[in-house]
């Protein structure tokens, strides 16, 4: 029987390495040579098996690895009536070594007026639930995930005159996709959130001026419409927030939490944050003074980008750091972001993914009762 969930002190952020029988079923999918039916049962091998991998690496909190996904932001797309078929470009690129830019992946325009046509992730829990005994967690994108790559351009003004309308209906989706997953027992979701820390980045602050977005606003935006989301979430169910910029090469973005932190912090009504912290561009723990009591923030010290396991010296003096400015009894660790964020990720092997995690469990030992 699943257990009750609260923000857990060691966590991770979702996403898993598919193994190479999966990434070749799905590209097979993809290109029209396997059925549905047998992707779905290899889907369905492949998440017991990750499962097993997570337990034994002793977390307590269980993810399908996002198995069932191309990506971690396309659900709410494939699942909700009034997109294109075709996707555009979006606004924004990641940052490589060497100066090189890769383009984030392209999303739909908006044609008509948004209608949940299916669950996004109820599914993916449905199956999760029944072969794990300890806290599944669905992961969904953020309400702003559908605005913010493309914004206004993307939506049709004969549809949504006005962009708060086009978020009340996205929170809406949100709150009926929530109910759903509350009715199958979930208890623990995480909501993934890339527009706030991308806009800690003075250069994308001046690029959203530039496309005639108001920077204020479009937090004040995507804070409401996330609250919205939650309003009418059970009191059993803990909802925390992934703050990630982007988990290709450097990011979309750099900067520390300043910007945006008094107002996320205080005003997202989540029980816990998951932060991203495993890089200079990053910035300081100085934020988390804004992490009220009733919340907890989670360092993500450990790097999902490189396979080399990270010290429990170098965890413990970074957490030093962090306790300047956080009551470590509020504090936790996890990784700064998934390790597959998309199904062909592939930066090293699920051995090492595995002895990351087990190595996140350990480094517990060093986060005060």
């Amino acid at each position: 029987m699943n257990v009750a969930a609260k923000p857990f002190r060691i966590d991770h952020v979702g996403s898993l390495l598919r193994p190479p029988a999966l990434r070749r079923a799905r590209t097979d999918w993809m290109a029209g040579h396997l059925r549905h039916e047998a992707l779905t049962a290899i889907e369905d091998q492949a998440i017991r098996e990750a499962v097993v991998l997570q337990e034994r690496a002793g977390l307590a909190v269980i993810t399908d690895g996002e198995f069932r996904r191309v990506s971690w932001r396309d659900g709410f797309f494939e699942s909700v009536d009034g997109f294109s078929a075709e996707r555009d470009p979006a606004d924004f690129e990641f940052r490589l070594a060497g100066g090189k830019r890769q383009r984030a992946a392209p999303v739909p325009r908006v044609i008509g007026r948004l209608v949940r046509r299916k669950g996004i992730a109820s599914h993916e829990f449905a199956f999760l639930k029944t072969v794990t005994d300890r806290t599944p967690k669905v992961t969904l994108p953020a309400p702003s995930v559908m605005h913010f790559f493309r914004g206004r351009q993307a939506i049709d003004p004969a549809v949504y005159p006005d962009v708060e309308a086009f978020m009340s209906d996205v929170s809406r989706i949100y709150r009926e996709e929530l109910a759903e997953l509350a009715a199958l027992g979930c208890t623990y979701v995480q909501f993934d959130e890339v527009a706030l820390p991308i806009l800690c980045d003075e250069g994308i602050r001046a690029f959203l001026a530039s496309r005639g977005d108001d920077v204020d606003q479009t937090i004040g935006l995507y804070i409401d419409a996330l609250n919205a989301a939650l309003a009418d979430r059970p009191a059993g169910m803990t909802v925390v927030l992934h703050m990630c910029r982007g988990n290709v090469g450097e990011g979309m973005g750099s900067g520390g939490y300043e910007p945006i932190a008094e107002r996320a912090f205080s005003e997202i009504n989540v029980d816990g944050f998951l932060l991203e912290y495993d890089r200079a561009g990053t910035g300081g723990f100085d934020p988390l003074r804004h992490v009220p009591t009733n919340k907890i923030a989670l360092l993500g010290l450990i790097s999902t980008k490189q396979r080399e396991i990270e010290s429990e010296d170098y965890v413990k003096a970074r957490l030093d750091e962090a306790a300047r400015h956080l009551d470590l009894r509020r504090a936790g660790l996890c990784p700064q972001c998934g390790f597959a964020s998309g199904y062909r990720t592939d930066r090293m092997s699920v051995d090492d993914e595995e002895r990351k995690l087990a190595q996140l469990v350990r480094l517990g030992a060093l986060l005060p009762d």
